[in-house]
């Protein structure tokens, strides 16, 4: 009989159910137990996606020595994931943790050595670049169908962040983070220019507060320059709303240009190719409307299982993600000080 893996999930807030849902379409992976600091929403949860064991958040020492899990999945806010890290990996337990890794970069790489120091796996929680529409682009660059590519051009309009109640229904912590456009939403971003054009070697920004009823930035224009000398350009509002039933599909439109042509995602997956001097024409490629984005985070964790499995590594290890989380930090500094921040390679 193959193995099979034995993982306990800690947290079961808003995106918590996208997780514990994937992980119950895994058939190489059972959820044993899960914890989350409120016991009403950790016993829904358990109940709603069949988790056996429910502990209370001042038993997750205990949880880890009975259930003696392959792994841990930190589903929780970003100021615990340190202190978690501290309890499990000392343990010899793997863990995939979502981001934000933490609230800073210096915390952020805490986590990554505390990891390291004990020998253990660690996989970032980056699901954007598991989007398949994602997935096809970086197929079409590696096949050469734009040439050497050129820009990276983004769109997104969320629309949800102009209301006086503005993210309290789903996200409401949203509404006091001090940072919020790139240290939540436009890391994935970021983190997806890396995937397709390579490391980013200079970051400008340009951020906007829109809603004064919130805190943080909610609109902003980062431009990226890559090593090989192309440009990535990110247009950036969770204020104003884009032309579609289901912003949060794709999260916006793309556009790459190519030294033999380019290539556009639409708000609804669609991708067309269009080679210098030739008709478009569509990709055709497979993403539906399943879960999350195009059901990225199951993608993401059959990555996960798969690499634990086998033993390759991950895609978005610790030690990759910081440089993911430097990009943020340079976008920061940028648009405080006004100036085009370098990064070295």
């Amino acid at each position: 009989m193959s193995k099979r893996l034995k993982g306990v999930c800690l947290g079961a807030g808003y995106f918590a159910r996208f997780q514990y849902e994937a992980w119950n379409r895994i058939p190489d992976v059972d959820i044993v137990a899960l914890s989350n600091r409120n016991p009403e929403r950790a016993a829904a949860a358990a109940e709603r996606h069949g988790v056996p064991k429910v502990y209370a958040w001042a038993e997750l020492e205990k949880m880890l020595e009975v259930e003696k899990p392959d792994f841990v999945d930190i589903i929780t806010p970003p100021e615990t994931h340190l202190n978690l890290v501290k309890l499990i990996a000392p343990k010899g337990i793997n863990i995939i943790c979502q981001k934000p890794v933490a609230p800073s970069e210096e915390e952020s790489r805490a986590v990554v050595e505390v990891a390291a120091q004990h020998g253990v796996r660690l996989m970032i929680h980056e699901n954007w670049r598991w989007q398949p529409w994602y997935r096809e682009i970086k197929r079409q660059l590696e096949s050469g169908a734009i040439g050497d590519l050129y820009s990276i051009a983004v769109r997104m309009r969320m629309g949800d962040g102009w209301p006086e109640d503005a993210y309290l229904a789903r996200q409401p912590f949203f509404r006091d983070y001090p940072r919020l456009l790139i240290y939540e939403t436009g890391v994935h971003f970021l983190d997806t220019f890396r995937f397709l054009g390579g490391e980013i070697s200079s970051v400008y920004a340009r951020l906007q507060q829109r809603n004064r009823d919130i805190k943080g930035e909610d609109a902003g224009q980062v431009v990226c320059g890559f090593v090989s000398g192309a440009t990535a350009i990110l247009d950036a509002s969770r204020y104003n709303e884009a032309d579609t039933a289901e912003a949060r599909y794709t999260f916006g439109t793309v556009r790459l240009d190519g030294s033999k042509g380019h290539l556009e995602l639409d708000l609804e997956g669609g991708l067309t190719l269009k080679p210098l001097g030739e008709e478009s024409h569509q990709i055709d490629y497979f993403h539906e409307r399943r879960d999350f984005a195009g059901d990225c985070v199951h993608h993401l964790q059959r990555h996960f299982t798969d690499c634990m499995l086998s033993g390759e590594p991950f895609e978005s290890t610790g030690d990759d993600y910081l440089k993911t989380v430097a990009l943020v930090e340079a976008a920061y500094r940028s648009a405080q000080s006004n100036q085009i921040e370098s990064l070295s390679s």
